[in-house]
């Protein structure tokens, strides 16, 4: 479509450059047959890639004229890369405006979601259009085989359960299905309800851990939660759902609640009003879950799946299916959930901690006095009953994690971690980890501190020590970090 807008516009060839990264880099030149649907190659270039083999160029470069009002969509524009980045978290998008302004958004992780992997059609949610063209191409001369090779989870007993119950015999040759009988197959495979759900092999979701890494980075909370639903179908296409909720920090607090919705990877940044998701929003209680929505918090939601239902030919818009709304709202309460626990905790260890300020003020002076009173020349530890250590004191963060002092936690019930970025621009990601044996577990994921904020966390269970971790939120640019641990035994 960006190809066809340019060409129709200012009527300039498209250039593409690409290399696998072999000997060779191709370039095109070519416009597009808008009748027929093809390309007109106008040039055709080979060049050496003359580098040494670990450092040839590889990659792909479009180059496009098309002609707008740049200074109308400028908005819009910079929030579809900004949105592109919290999906794309492992890509590297730099931007250059008409006035020459340079916009970079950092990749964070190197990690790809898995490839998708192809799969036949599933018999939900195939046309006519689509049966046809399956039996120009097939090979098959029964109709039992034609329902094997062809469809997704269609074994042998299904197969031959569906054909009797719609009146084809086993044996006939698919070829020979008249225009009408086609119509009549396909309507007998919608109504049909013993195929098997479709699986998601043929999807690439993001998964929780990428979702999180792009929230933080774009976004940089003071807390996020995610959540990614079991696939499932909808008119036999496989679908997944991940919602995530970011609270604090940098999020911008508004009137409404901030919404961002994506489907497979691509922001829909027009036309929110009409979307499914902001009716669901919504419709929602949030103080149940202690928010409101003039608080800082935005609800993102990604759909993956093979056919996105949309409610328009813009494709800017997602339908009221009631499968897929029911996994969109049972993720949004999810998350909800997540926030809402977070919020009521961290009033709770705020409480908390000026109890414990208290403590660390006046309990080594009872200890004292009471030693004296008891005529000991040496006043009791205290350390079993109570301990702070600052494990992290004005540390400068780096591009990758770096621990800080490790806490000896083994004598005490419950261990408070109080953790501040003093830097007064840049924000850092940090993280809490508990020992058990020689293994150490996460006890509080990634979390992101803007410039001046704090977290307070409790942490409950058995361990033999706790350590913080921190690193800077983007490369190269330095955060600084306190970090209190406290201990308690009762």
């Amino acid at each position: 479509m960006a190809i066809l807008y340019g060409q129709i516009t200012t009527n300039k060839p498209v250039t593409a450059i690409s290399s696998t990264g072999n000997s060779r880099i191709v370039e095109y030149r070519l416009m597009i047959d808008i009748e027929k649907n093809r390309p007109i190659v106008l040039d055709r270039r080979i060049h050496a890639n003359l580098r040494s083999r670990s450092r040839r160029w590889r990659g792909t470069v479009v180059e496009i004229h098309l002609r707008g009002s740049y200074p109308q969509a400028m908005p819009k524009v910079l929030e579809y890369l900004k949105q592109t980045a919290i999906v794309n978290p492992y890509a590297n998008i730099m931007f250059v405006d008409p006035r020459g302004r340079l916009y970079k958004f950092d990749r964070t992780v190197d990690r790809m979601p898995p490839p998708p992997r192809e799969i036949n059609p599933h018999p939900h949610g195939v046309d006519v259009e689509t049966i046809q063209r399956i039996i120009r191409s097939t090979a098959e001369r029964d109709m039992l085989g034609f329902m094997r090779r062809h469809f997704h989870r269609v074994g042998e007993k299904t197969a031959r359960d569906f054909l009797r119950r719609a009146g084809i015999p086993e044996d006939r040759d698919p070829k020979s299905l008249r225009p009408d009988e086609i119509v009549s197959l396909v309507e007998k495979m919608r109504e049909y309800d013993g195929f098997l759900p479709p699986e998601a092999d043929c999807l690439s979701p993001l998964g929780e851990d990428l979702l999180r890494a792009g929230v933080l980075k774009e976004l940089e909370p003071e807390f996020v939660a995610v959540h990614q639903r079991r696939p499932s179908a909808y008119s036999g296409h496989p679908f997944i759902v991940e919602v995530a909720i970011a609270y604090g920090g940098k999020v911008p607090a508004k009137d409404d609640v901030l919404l961002y919705r994506f489907a497979n990877k691509i922001p829909l940044v027009y036309d929110e009003s009409g979307d499914v998701c902001w009716r669901i929003v919504r419709s929602i209680n949030w103080r149940r879950y202690n928010v409101s929505p003039s608080m800082p918090f935005a609800v993102i939601i990604h759909v993956c799946s093979t056919k996105i239902p949309y409610k328009t030919l813009g494709k800017e818009i997602l339908a009221d299916q009631p499968e897929v709304s029911r996994e969109i709202i049972n993720g949004i309460r999810e998350v909800a959930r997540q926030l809402a626990r977070y919020i009521s905790r961290k009033e709770r260890v705020k409480r908390q901690v000026r109890r414990l300020t208290v403590f660390s003020r006046y309990l080594p002076k009872i200890a004292r006095f009471s030693a004296e009173l008891a005529g000991r020349e040496k006043p009791p530890d205290t350390n079993r009953l109570y301990q702070r250590r600052q494990v992290f004191s004005d540390f400068v963060t780096q591009n990758e994690y770096v621990d800080s002092e490790v806490f000896d936690s083994r004598l005490y019930n419950v261990v408070f971690v109080h953790i501040r970025n003093k830097h007064e621009e840049n924000a850092a990601v940090v993280r809490v980890l508990g020992r058990v044996g020689s293994r150490w577990e996460v006890l509080i994921p990634e979390s992101s501190l803007t410039s001046g904020s704090e977290i307070y966390e409790t942490l409950r269970g058995r361990y033999e020590a706790v350590k913080v971790q921190a690193k800077s939120l983007r490369p190269n640019m330095e955060s600084l970090i306190d970090a209190y641990v406290d201990g308690i035994s009762e």
